[in-house]
């Protein structure tokens, strides 16, 4: 029978989405949270993926994430600006979306993650405590 694990990540990281035009146009923040979730058969212990292993695959991430400015790398004049000034950035190639943030996570996890095909992998991406984004796939 399959069974749901999960594991919560949190960070914290300022974005910006230039397009935007209700407020989100302006620098700010968030405490972000991340729940990585996998569906499928446990193994001949009783799991289906060590929680341990996830921490591996996303820890080195969040570190590079936690506490930058994640904008898009089109984002001009901003992005040289903040460039200028030595801030730490995360420079990615699309606006920084909860959406996005959440594709990008699972297309850069799901090939680390070797478990028998038919798993369910699900990213949930909290930018606030009542808002977030989720996608998942077929490992």
């Amino acid at each position: 029978m399959p069974v749901t694990i999960a594991k919560e990540f949190r960070w914290e990281m300022g974005h910006r989405l230039a397009f935007h035009t209700q407020g989100c146009q302006n620098l700010h923040g968030h405490s972000y949270k991340v729940i990585l979730e996998l569906t499928g058969e446990p193994d001949a212990n009783g799991m289906v993926l060590d929680y341990g292993d996830l921490g591996v695959l996303i820890k080195p991430i969040l570190a590079q994430w936690d506490h930058s400015m994640m904008l898009d790398e089109t984002d001009e004049p901003m992005v040289g600006v903040l460039k200028e000034r030595g801030m730490k950035l995360t420079l990615v190639p699309f606006p920084p979306t909860a959406e996005n943030i959440a594709l990008d996570l699972l297309t850069r996890l799901s090939p680390d993650i070797h478990l028998p095909g038919g798993t369910n992998f699900a990213v949930t991406v909290l930018e606030t405590s009542n808002s977030s984004a989720r996608v998942e796939t077929v490992l």
